[in-house]
């Protein structure tokens, strides 16, 4: 499970940006606060996609639950990819540096994680507050992070991989219904990451940063 956020993680960064861009194409002028809202629904729609076709290939003719099964733990990575997408998206919006890779995996396995994942990273950096992942993230010495992800890592295989599991199952119910469970259950997975995400960064920046003067 961890190698697969880690996997997401290395194969999304490059693509926030672009992302970014997506997200503001069709109003160039739209404030950071309605960019943030425009990759929520971005994200929550495309989640909740992926999760109702794969738990829709179990009512196609000829598909059995094994198959149906296998096609499902394959979107667990998919989804993973999602998020992460989501997650480093809004915190470049935000302007929080990610360059290490130790505060990047903080960050989604903290959203992901959602309240647990927050009272842990204030536990272990001894630091409490709103809006951690402006405060702790930017701040924290890799050191302290790769403690919290420690903790991270051993709460997301147990609570996430969990969830993930029944999602799978729920999937794989035929006759269409695996097409509602999945849809359905990644809409809600994406739902509560925003709120973590809304909880985490706070209120989005009020500018966008003016870009810098050109050298002579």
């Amino acid at each position: 499970m961890l190698d697969l956020v880690d996997k997401a993680i290395g194969l999304q960064t490059s693509m926030v940006r672009k992302n970014i861009a997506r997200a503001r194409q069709r109003n160039p002028e739209a404030t950071p606060a309605e960019v943030i809202g425009t990759l929520e629904k971005m994200y929550v729609s495309a989640l909740a996609s992926t999760g109702a076709a794969v738990g829709g290939a179990a009512a196609a003719p000829g598909v059995g639950t094994g198959i149906s099964l296998a096609l499902s733990a394959g979107e667990a990575l998919s989804s993973l990819e999602l998020s992460t997408l989501y997650v480093l998206s809004v915190a470049e919006v935000h302007g929080v540096p990610l360059e290490e890779i130790e505060r990047r995996r903080t960050l989604v396995l903290g959203i992901l994680l959602g309240e647990s994942g927050s009272k842990s990273i204030g536990k272990v950096a001894e630091r409490t507050g709103q809006h951690w992942a402006r405060q702790l993230v930017s701040a924290v010495p890799t050191a302290t992070l790769k403690q919290i992800n420690k903790v991270l890592g051993k709460n997301f295989i147990t609570k996430y991989g969990t969830k993930q599991g029944i999602i799978v199952l729920g999937r794989a119910v035929p006759f269409g219904i695996g097409a509602v469970i999945g849809g359905a259950a990644n809409a809600t997975v994406a739902t509560l990451a925003v709120r973590a995400a809304r909880r985490a960064f706070g209120p989005a920046p009020e500018s966008w940063p003016e870009a810098e003067p050109a050298q002579p």
